[in-house]
């Protein structure tokens, strides 16, 4: 006889930003029912739950309003408001054997802990990814931090594993590290990257025109940093010690004095983690 399959959980997104777009068609293209989108009560959020709602098939439903009949609730909304999104839907379901999620990078479990005190198992599951308007990345081989109660664990590793995606296990008092970290490999480096283009513009490079021409080196150096890490990877005038370069650099970044903070943290980051040659004379020159 065939062996049957556990049946998949319904699950209901509350949210109908990128991130909670992103899962809703994901979840759904991995055989999971979508149940409900459950959105804020401004016209707006209900127009954005709506049209994500269509999308995959689920019910749109301002969260006054929500009656919750699925098994799997991720709250998919802004950190400042989980614990309110979470304590609004309090009375919207018997949340005993209820599994709920939310998807901070820097709030632990205890986030949803109204909903924990009335029954429901849950955890903090954070996609290491970023999430902006007009693009939904795919989940495949993005790793998941996963911290939480002992029957909601496997039930959000389950979900992750449908999606492609890799779950790893974080301690709460890790959370905040963890998500410094992350802010280091999306919005700051994205952060650079203008700044970047503030300095092209100084050498006549238009921001269009330094975009396009940034892209083979940076792609190239993302290439050399996974096959051969940082230290391998490390180029330029600091790898090389020319001090002089370096001195050059900074009194042209005079016109740009944010821009010019920026070069002399990361200068002195590179001196203290990356291999570089001159330590003594170049960090004298970022002093002065």
């Amino acid at each position: 006889m065939p062996v049957k399959r556990p049946k998949k959980p319904r699950v209901a997104i509350v949210g109908a930003g990128n991130l909670a777009g992103a899962l809703a068609v994901s979840l759904r293209a991995a055989g999971y029912s979508i149940d409900l989108i459950i959105s804020r009560s401004r016209a707006e959020s209900v127009q954005r739950g709506r049209r994500l709602a269509r999308e995959v098939g689920a019910m749109a439903v301002a969260g006054a309003r929500a009656r919750i009949q699925s098994e799997v609730v991720w709250f998919c909304v802004p950190d400042g408001a989980i614990a309110g999104a979470a304590q609004s839907l309090s009375g919207a379901a018997d949340w005993k054997r209820k599994i709920a999620l939310h998807s901070s990078g820097a709030l632990t479990s205890d986030a949803l802990d109204v909903l924990r005190k009335q029954g429901a198992a849950v955890a903090s599951v954070h996609p290491l990814m970023t999430f902006v308007h007009g693009s939904r990345p795919p989940f495949k081989d993005v790793p998941f931090a996963i911290e939480g109660d002992k029957k909601a664990v496997p039930a959000a590793r389950s979900l992750v594993g449908a999606l492609g995606a890799r779950a790893f296990a974080i301690r709460k008092q890790q959370k905040e590290a963890y998500h410094a970290w992350g802010m280091f490999v999306s919005p700051l480096l994205t952060a650079l990257l203008a700044a970047s283009e503030a300095v092209a513009a100084t050498a006549g490079v238009s921001r269009t025109e330094s975009r396009q021409r940034m892209l083979p080196i940076l792609k190239q150096t993302l290439e050399n940093y996974a096959r051969l890490g940082a230290p391998a990877s490390f180029s330029g005038p600091i790898a090389r010690g020319d001090t002089d370069t370096v001195a050059k650099h900074l009194i042209v970044l005079r016109s740009l004095p944010g821009v010019r903070e920026v070069y002399i943290a990361l200068a002195r980051s590179a001196l203290r983690n990356l291999p570089s040659k001159n330590r003594a004379q170049l960090r004298r020159i970022l002093k002065s």
